[in-house]
């Protein structure tokens, strides 16, 4: 039996009833499900924004069907349910790819939409709803609505970035971006600090796509070490994957991911190439996708699961970055994955669309309970004096207050959401305090 939680696997909630979302031609009526509803996919947001604790979730992942797909012109059609993996395999070989993809495949259309996702490339191409030419949606009255950015113009702007709450998209039609070949030419450049980062991201407008991984636990002069990617397309058969289809058995014990595990994992693989610049080509799936070569990745955090935590802080960023990995590194928490990017000009079409111009951090901490709690409160704060954010998709404990701050614009969202829609994150942050 499917277990619906989200990536992080926290919190541990409890839905009423789930309902299948199978034929776009023939939905539910929502009008006569008990309560409030919530759609789901793939689960692959980290927190609770795809969990409706005590209500009903809709599965629309048997929305999977491909509907059309001009291939002179890149536009496709397909229903929401469709995973970003399956336009993919169809698109790659016919030289298209998703104009803007995250760190997982394995992403409906309809999420994608939902969350407003974003890439390593949002500095040239901006978020996944800056390329969706329209969606139908549905609502619980049984109004099936048609969406653009000209027809029901703020209803799309809402629905983009808006959690779910709008209605269940049924379909959606999506520019794909030409692409010379399957292979990246990528660079590795190994940095010694944060400020390192910031020369070498000076370069984005010279490269489709940037990020870097760093290291939470470097300290001093070390701080903020880490490898920067950057690369583009190119034409020719790409060097296979390595070895993929490994997963994770079962569940592992809560306190494998622990500041040791990641100290040494994280020294070896600082050091994992002799020279300070590595130039290589490489297929797409390990670029962008390197997580998805290990299936079920998110239990080796075991029951406790895991807390992700990603901020946008306006520039100048150098600052108050450094102040926030050293609060991270000082603390007694085991932060494993951590990403650095620099979020391009382009405006994201949502209404509660996460990304805007500054640096972007994402570190996925290890759940230990109340004092990882209050750490992320701690960045909490400092993201908030910075006049940053915290991406929704995410998150799964910020505050009322810290969420109004964030996005100041929640109040114009609100008469866009369907009475019948609700979520657990959505409740929690407009809660009154």
């Amino acid at each position: 039996m499917r277990a619906y939680q989200s990536w992080g696997r926290y919190p541990h909630v409890q839905h009423t009833r789930v309902v299948p979302v199978s034929w776009r031609s023939a939905p539910p009526e929502l009008a006569t499900i008990p309560g409030n509803v919530l759609p789901f996919a793939c689960g692959r947001s980290y927190g609770d924004s795809c969990l409706n604790d005590q209500g009903t979730l809709l599965d629309v992942t048997g929305l999977d069907r491909f509907i059309s797909f001009d291939e002179s012109r890149g536009v496709l059609r397909c229903e929401a349910g469709v995973t970003l993996a399956e336009i993919l395999a169809l698109a790659v070989p016919r030289g298209w790819f998703v104009p803007v993809v995250p760190g997982t495949r394995w992403v409906s259309v309809g999420g994608a939409i939902a969350n407003d996702i974003h890439g390593k490339n949002h500095h040239r191409a901006g978020t996944f709803g800056s390329h969706v030419a329209c969606f139908e949606l549905l609502r619980s009255s049984g109004e099936r609505v048609l969406c653009s950015p000209t027809t029901n113009a703020e209803l799309f702007r809402a629905s983009v970035g808006g959690l779910g709450l709008t209605g269940v998209v049924l379909w959606a039609e999506i520019r794909l971006k030409r692409i010379p070949g399957a292979a990246i030419t990528m660079e590795r450049i190994r940095f010694s600090a944060l400020s390192e980062f910031f020369q070498l991201s000076k370069t984005d407008q010279q490269y489709e796509y940037t990020v870097a991984w760093i290291d939470c636990l470097a300290r001093g002069k070390r701080l903020g070490r880490g490898l920067f990617l950057r690369g583009d397309h190119a034409a020719g058969t790409p060097p296979a994957p390595g070895k993929r289809g490994r997963k994770v058995p079962g569940e592992m014990p809560s306190g494998l991911i622990n500041r040791a595990t990641v100290a040494g994992f994280n020294a070896l693989y600082y050091r994992s190439q002799l020279r300070s610049t590595r130039r290589s080509t490489v297929s797409y799936e390990p670029f962008f996708f390197p997580l998805d070569g290990i299936a079920n990745w998110n239990r080796l955090y075991g029951k406790r699961g895991l807390l992700q935590y990603q901020c946008v802080m306006p520039e100048p960023a150098e600052e108050s970055l450094a102040s926030m990995l050293q609060e991270v590194s000082k603390s007694a928490e085991a932060p494993s994955l951590a990403v650095l990017k620099r979020f391009g000009a382009l405006k994201s079409p949502g209404m509660l669309s996460f990304p805007r111009p500054g640096i972007t951090l994402a570190i996925d901490f290890a759940n230990r309970g109340p004092s990882t709690l209050a750490l992320l409160e701690r960045l909490d704060e400092s993201v908030r004096n910075a006049g940053g954010s915290v991406y929704p998709a995410k998150d799964a404990r910020m505050s009322s207050a810290s969420f109004r701050r964030f996005f100041p614009g929640w109040e114009s969202f609100t008469p866009h959401i369907d009475p019948k829609f609700s979520s657990s994150f959505w409740r929690r942050v407009t809660a009154r305090q």
